[in-house]
């Protein structure tokens, strides 16, 4: 039974970590692109001019470098934890977790298995919350 305390502190540590990690990146970015919607208005930049297009692009970018962090911070508690044999069997079974596909436990050990599920909830969350960002960006962008 104490094991199951320590998994859930251990999953909700890592979840606040990056939610704060998520909401501070994406606050930066929106932040970002105020001042570059601000530029094109000054400047008459269409949103699909190639200006337009390596902006889209960078926000993307960021976007997936920001979740790209945020699965290797899993995957480092992973093998740190001793949940998973070898940095690379962490760093893949924290990528299905994140993304939920899932495949299976079997990369990690039982008794921390609770953290994976807590990693594809916070991935459901974290890739819905990003979506949701890229549209009102875009949005902010084309009307302009």
């Amino acid at each position: 039974m104490p094991q199951l305390f320590v998994q859930f502190a251990i999953a909700t540590l890592l979840v606040v970590l990056c939610l704060v990690i998520h909401g501070l990146a994406l606050f930066n970015l929106s932040r970002v692109m105020r001042g570059e919607a601000a530029l094109e208005r000054m400047r008459h930049i269409r949103p699909l001019s190639p200006r337009g297009a390596v902006f889209t692009l960078s926000v993307v970018l960021a976007m997936f470098a920001l979740h790209g962090l945020e699965i290797w911070i899993f995957a480092l508690s992973y093998w740190l934890l001793g949940a998973v044999e070898g940095l690379e069997d962490a760093l893949y079974f924290s990528t299905i977790s994140y993304s939920t596909v899932g495949f299976n436990d079997t990369h990690i050990l039982t008794q921390w298995r609770l953290v994976g599920a807590f990693e594809s909830i916070l991935g459901v969350f974290l890739l819905g919350w990003s979506t949701a960002f890229f549209f009102r960006m875009l949005g902010r962008i084309e009307a302009h």
